[in-house]
């Protein structure tokens, strides 16, 4: 029986992996729009999905409602739950805009996306991460896409001061499988991916899986394929207002994880930033102010 307290939004979360491929299509289409996408007719979010009506009511039933109505009752009940009241209104994050302003807009949606993440993610399983991550015994890779490569790129940089044995592959360059041939079980990979998913990606988790190596994913709600195969999935909420995802949650994740790999070698890694900094000195690639 599902938890009273729970979104209609979390149910989905739960079920996902439980659903028909017709109801994961639905399921997948009312979190683009969620909670908008729920409250027209049941037919209208049928064809809007691209399922029959038998599926929605199918999936409804397997979110624990008796029907749609009750369905649509719950989802009234939350926009009513989040509604802000007119003093929150009043108090905008750019104060020299007005609430509608895109600041805002974008803003309140970043941090409810931040928010959402953090109320459905396992403490016990970022912490299996950033162990995994930490481990320096495990030769680590860090893997990202046409996108997020830039996320990949900024773990990837901090990595190689807290910690040695480590590479960073690009599953957009063709040459990515030469870097398996250097895998060996138990290493680790850190995968970036998040819609739209790429087959680069996916391929290089199966083959990287087969020679029984772990890995970390870092995806979006509706979750990568690679998903599947991971040892730890990282599920990022990125919906805003534009027709980019946002990466903002996804890069709290990683400067967190930076953070705790960097606690759990300390003693070796302020080491390094110590060699590194006489490094830099050395050089004179930074500026002094004295």
């Amino acid at each position: 029986m599902a938890d009273a307290q729970e979104t209609i939004s979390d149910r989905i979360q739960h079920q996902l992996d439980a659903l028909t491929r017709a109801e994961r299509q639905l399921a997948l289409s009312i979190l683009e729009d969620y909670p908008a996408s729920g409250l027209g007719p049941l037919t209208a979010l049928a064809k809007g999905a691209n399922v029959s009506v038998p599926t929605v009511a199918r999936m409804v039933q397997k979110l624990g409602f008796k029907g749609y109505p009750d369905f649509q009752t719950q989802l009234r009940g939350e926009l009513r739950d989040s509604a802000k009241s007119p003093l929150a209104k009043h108090e905008t994050w750019a104060g020299a805009a007005p609430s509608e302003h895109i600041l805002n807009r974008f803003t309140d949606a970043v941090i409810d996306n931040i928010r959402s993440t953090l109320a459905h993610l396992n403490p016990a399983a970022f912490d299996e991460a950033c162990a995994l991550v930490a481990d320096q015994s495990r030769h680590l890779y860090i893997v990202g896409g046409r996108i997020t490569h830039t996320l990949a790129d900024y773990l990837f940089m901090h990595m190689q001061v807290i910690r040695p044995n480590l590479t960073h592959v690009r599953s957009t360059s063709n040459t990515w499988p030469h870097y398996l041939l250097n895998a060996n079980e138990g290493d680790v990979f850190v995968i970036f991916d998040v819609r739209r998913y790429e087959n680069n990606t996916l391929k290089l988790a199966q083959m990287a899986r087969a020679r029984g190596a772990r890995i970390v994913l870092f995806t979006d709600q509706w979750r990568s394929p690679v998903h599947r195969l991971a040892d730890v999935s990282l599920t990022c909420r990125i919906i805003v207002p534009s027709a980019w995802d946002s990466a903002a949650t996804t890069m709290l994740l990683v400067e967190t994880m930076i953070s705790a790999v960097q606690t759990l070698n300390w003693e070796s890694t302020k080491d390094r930033m110590q060699e590194l900094e006489e490094m830099f000195d050395s050089t004179k690639l930074f500026r002094k102010f004295t």
